[in-house]
């Protein structure tokens, strides 16, 4: 790939200060990117990824819920995603459940990055329940979004050993120094098209992934 190649924009997703929006962004300036961000959308005026990304020339938009029902306040995210035209949106820490008719509407193209080792610990406080069952190994998943919570196909892992005597806030910032790694590539695959998702799997340069890919096996050229 060139710099003169097209780069596909892609659309982040935000509830708070955007640690992985950053990351991605970063990535997206890197003279070979196979994709730009076209806009940050957050459902919290004051979250503090708006700020950053603004600061960055990213545009952003804040869709605050205003008491309305699931469906109908992702209608409201649904066409202010469509106004950017992306080819792939990417959830970063947005903290709201999406209704079924959204994920439909963006299938196949609606990826997101689970702190922990999918299918274990699905929901919060991942790291804290790692170190109550004394796990010897985590790390984090990006996965495509499906209608069921964090149970979309797996597409990249990234792995790390437990220290012994780890607390929880070390343990965290190590699974996020992974995901700042996997999740730009995941989305540099997407947009290269040599990741895709359809028949209910992952796809990866044409072949279904069984089991998903592994940060220390992956291509990162």
């Amino acid at each position: 790939m060139t710099g003169a190649a097209i780069r596909r924009p892609v659309v982040i997703l935000i509830s708070g200060r955007g640690s992985n929006m950053l990351a991605l962004i970063e990535r997206s300036r890197a003279a070979d990117s196979a994709y730009r961000v076209a806009a940050v959308l957050a459902d919290k005026p004051d979250a503090a990824g708006l700020r950053a990304a603004r600061d960055l020339c990213i545009p952003t938009e804040a869709l605050a819920a205003a008491g309305e029902g699931r469906e109908t306040y992702d209608r409201r995210l649904a066409a202010a995603i469509a106004r950017h035209a992306p080819a792939l949106v990417v959830l970063a820490g947005f903290m709201r459940i999406l209704s079924a008719p959204f994920v439909e509407e963006f299938a196949g193209r609606l990826l997101n990055i689970h702190p922990s080792l999918l299918p274990q610990y699905p929901g919060l406080h991942t790291h804290r329940r790692v170190l109550a069952a004394g796990d010897k190994e985590h790390g984090a998943t990006v996965h495509f979004v499906t209608a069921a919570l964090a149970a979309g196909p797996a597409v990249i892992q990234g792995r790390l050993a437990v220290e012994p005597a780890e607390v929880e806030t070390h343990l965290a910032a190590r699974v996020q120094a992974l995901e700042h790694e996997i999740y730009p590539l995941a989305v540099r695959w997407f947009c290269e098209g040599r990741l895709r998702c359809h028949d209910g799997k992952a796809w990866f340069d044409g072949a279904a992934l069984d089991r998903p890919i592994q940060l220390a096996d992956a291509d990162r050229e």
